[in-house]
């Protein structure tokens, strides 16, 4: 099978972020189509997350002074000129050959800060020395728990701002797609970070054992207290991604967490949660202004940027709207995917009258009515 090779000049008829989409399919095999694009079993999370956008409505406002507007924001120590940041997203090379270097070279060219996954497939300190962007290191904590605090103090060395902890994967989704397209990592591309790592001891259930429980993986799944121990280990705001209840949210800030990201995994763990948006307002209640509170899950608009600013979120993640522009168009795919989501916020907030981001509420919304 052929497949296309980059584009090297963005087509005209790219005017949206989802037109990527077609030009990425057709630029990927279908193994690594159905990794990046699939959820977890029945995809109903993975269907939720652009959904529960699709429910909520925009209430304009007029004849605003809308003069020396800007969509500046501070986060974490960072600041950004507009609150959209790209997710950390494993094995980027499965996208385009250039992998984390394309991502990090577009995210540089439009001032986009960039969350590095611990399973790039190219090394952390070659992604921040190509950066000239503010990166943050999304951190699984692994059961070699040296390993982890070596591979911390990487990111701390090679000059990252943050670690962004994914807590809600102690074990992988019942990812079926890729189960059925045959998923394999190909060849030349692997978790180059991980190198070294002691790794635990393979573990087949027999017939009539526990597939799971009582295997190495969940005897080693992180723990609050192990949230305790890296917090004591680094001189880096520690965040925490995959937060979706409200009472977990309370015990990060409670044990002194710099941020909250709501987020499902972008539907690719857990089955049958809901939407990232429909969780965020009560995420937000749950820390009452103490840290911020990030989104990702199912953005594809400047329009649900806004929606998931006016309903607490301090700034949003996107995962697939940017591999797409990746496997189109390389680096130039993933900055335009970023000015075009930029460019569509800002012209959300000149429709409903926000002159800055903080502008930006909840009764600019029309929520879905319950019953309806």
């Amino acid at each position: 099978m052929t497949f296309l090779p980059p584009l090297q000049q963005i087509p005209a008829s790219i005017a949206a972020v989802s037109d990527y989409e077609p030009f990425a399919r057709e630029r990927m095999t279908p193994q690594a189509w159905a990794y990046m694009a699939g959820g977890a079993a029945d995809e109903l999370t993975l269907g939720e997350n652009r959904a529960a956008f699709q429910r909520v409505r925009l209430l304009n406002r007029v004849l605003e002074d809308l003069s020396g507007g800007h969509t500046r924001q501070q986060l974490c120590g960072l600041e950004l000129d507009y609150p959209i940041l790209l997710a950390p997203v494993a094995f980027q090379q499965l996208a385009h050959p250039d992998g984390e270097l394309a991502s990090v070279l577009g995210a540089s060219a439009m001032k986009a800060a960039m969350v590095v996954s611990t399973q790039a497939g190219i090394s952390l300190e070659s992604i921040a020395e190509a950066a000239q962007t503010p990166l943050w290191f999304q951190l699984y904590i692994q059961p070699d728990r040296d390993f982890t605090l070596a591979l911390v103090r990487r990111a701390e060395a090679a000059g990252y701002r943050a670690l962004v902890v994914t807590v809600d994967a102690p074990v992988s989704g019942l990812r079926n797609r890729e189960q059925r397209a045959g998923f394999v990592l190909p060849e030349g591309i692997e978790a180059v970070n991980l190198k070294g790592m002691r790794a635990l001891p393979p573990a087949i259930a027999q017939p009539g054992e526990s597939p799971l429980f009582g295997s190495p993986l969940l005897e080693h799944a992180v723990t609050w207290s192990d949230l305790t121990w890296l917090q004591a280990h680094t001189r880096l705001p520690v965040l925490l991604k995959g937060v979706m209840n409200p009472r977990d949210a309370a015990r990060a800030v409670e044990q002194g967490v710099a941020g909250i990201v709501v987020s499902n995994h972008g539907g690719r763990t857990l089955d049958g949660m809901p939407a990232t948006l429909d969780m965020l307002p009560d995420v937000v209640q749950a820390v009452q202004g103490r840290v911020p509170v990030l989104l990702d899950g199912g953005i594809r608009r400047g329009t649900d940027v806004f929606k998931a600013l006016a309903l607490g979120a301090s700034a949003v993640m996107i995962g697939r709207p940017y591999i797409h522009g990746l496997a189109a168009a390389g680096a130039a795919g993933v900055a335009h995917v970023l000015h075009l989501l930029r460019t569509e916020l800002e012209v959300t907030m000149a429709l409903t009258g926000c002159r800055t981001l903080a502008d930006i509420h909840r009764e600019l919304l029309v929520l879905p009515r319950a019953g309806r």
